[in-house]
């Protein structure tokens, strides 16, 4: 059984990471706002972007004149995986599903024969699937130095893997992230970048005329629309990682008040033992004497 010394030092302990798990989910609720509002802000100009490439591809379809972007190598042996994960810890398992879906994805593709290749950004995702794929790693991004995602990180990544791609490297490219949907839900997602992906829904754009042409304007807007997917990607991956932290971060609150009320609990007993007992030898020695 714990002493009482032992008892009190737990409990302070207990007190001192209560604070730190509090102060770190105001600090997530806080961040959590501005990043939320960044990724809702970010969809309907993305949204807009894809109808546009999608009325546009799904008009030029599988033509000679059409970009590589769009039209493809004419193979998909060769996938690379950018796994888009945080810098930090402390979300729960934000990081954990992520790479979950990027294992799953990778056993997929061995099974059936493809040749894997990963690019990471963020190192929770590099440190999970380094242990198990570190002959598959082809580059890493960090961001830790980053205090706001802008377009800009966002271009740099697009501008590697473009190059990449165009040095035949790879023939599909799938950036997986997480969605934000919610403070306690965030989903995580792949989706495919290279080649574009046109859904079976999109509008073929017959009624338009477009100057200059079609295969010109998608050899210009492609690669914008990599750089937009990315973009998206990471703004909806801050959103998800603070709202995550904070989720994470209130659990392990409410858990440390739990366990310091169960310590507490135990100390009282503890205490009061001590005190019959002391009394339970005073009053037996004044008896002897």
């Amino acid at each position: 059984m714990p002493s009482l010394k032992d008892l009190k030092n737990r409990i302070d302990s207990v007190k001192s990471t209560r604070k730190i798990t509090k102060a770190m989910q105001m600090v997530a609720a806080a961040k959590l706002r501005r990043a939320q509002d960044a990724a809702e802000a970010s969809r309907p100009y993305s949204e807009r972007f894809n109808a546009v490439l999608s009325s546009l591809a799904a008009s030029v379809g599988d033509t000679e004149g059409a970009p590589r972007l769009l039209a493809g190598t004419g193979s998909d042996q060769t996938h690379l995986l950018v796994v888009m994960t945080s810098e930090r810890g402390l979300c729960g398992g934000f990081n954990a599903n992520i790479s979950k879906l990027a294992r799953q994805r990778i056993g997929q593709l061995k099974t059936a024969g493809k040749t894997v290749k990963i690019l990471t950004v963020g190192k929770k995702g590099r440190d999970a699937l380094r242990r198990d794929y570190e002959d598959l790693f082809v580059g890493h991004v960090d961001l830790s130095d980053v205090k706001r995602i802008g377009y800009g990180d966002a271009s740099k990544i697009a501008a590697d893997v473009l190059k990449r791609f165009e040095d035949g490297e790879f023939d599909v490219a799938t950036i997986f992230f997480g969605k934000f949907e919610s403070v306690i839900s965030q989903k995580p997602t792949a989706q495919q970048i290279i080649p574009f992906e046109v859904p079976e829904d999109a509008d073929t754009g017959a009624l338009y005329d477009y100057e200059p042409s079609e295969e010109a304007i998608l050899a210009d807007l492609l690669p914008r629309g990599v750089a937009t997917a990315i973009f998206s990607a990471l703004l909806e991956n801050g959103a998800s990682e603070q709202g995550a932290r904070m989720s994470a971060m209130d659990n392990a609150t409410r858990n440390a008040g739990d366990m310091i009320e169960r310590l507490t609990i135990e100390y009282n007993r503890s205490r009061q033992a001590v005190i019959t007992n002391e009394l339970i030898e005073i009053i037996s020695g004044a008896e002897a004497l």
